[in-house]
């Protein structure tokens, strides 16, 4: 689910606790050496999620948090923010020669530039969490 949280939204807060869990403690954040990536380049957006004006020349960011059961991208479109909620069930995650996130038909695809080598133990963290969640013990091999 895509939601405006450019400013305060219930709605967001609500779902959001209900897809992929409230975010982590303190002492859990601590615990798992952070649950936010940093910075990440968009290369491309699929068509639902390319929600802001028409593009000129400004290039866009997204971040990613970890919940328990789930991811939580925040992207920026000029002076809007977005947050697209993933629990893991739906995640994929594809690294070829551009990083991307897929789920439900949708995908933003990231730059792999010095912005995602800088993210690339976080980018792993985020795909064993959804192992572990997911109880998938074949990628164990």
């Amino acid at each position: 689910m895509i939601f405006d949280t450019t400013c305060k939204n219930e709605d967001y807060d609500v779902e959001s606790a209900s897809l992929v869990g409230k975010p982590f403690t303190l002492l859990e954040r601590i615990k798992k050496g952070g649950i936010g990536s940093g910075r990440l380049m968009i290369h491309k957006t699929s068509p639902k999620l390319n929600l802001g004006k028409l593009k000129f020349s400004e290039i866009d960011y997204a971040n990613i948090e970890l919940r328990p059961k789930g991811i939580i991208v925040h992207y920026t479109k000029k002076l809007e923010r977005f947050s697209w909620i993933i629990p893991y069930y739906r995640l994929v995650i594809y690294s070829t020669k551009s990083f991307s996130i897929h789920a439900n038909g949708n995908f933003i695809q990231f730059l792999k530039n010095e912005n995602y080598r800088a993210n690339k133990k976080f980018i792993e963290k985020m795909s064993e969490l959804k192992a572990d969640f997911l109880k998938l013990e074949y990628y164990d091999y």
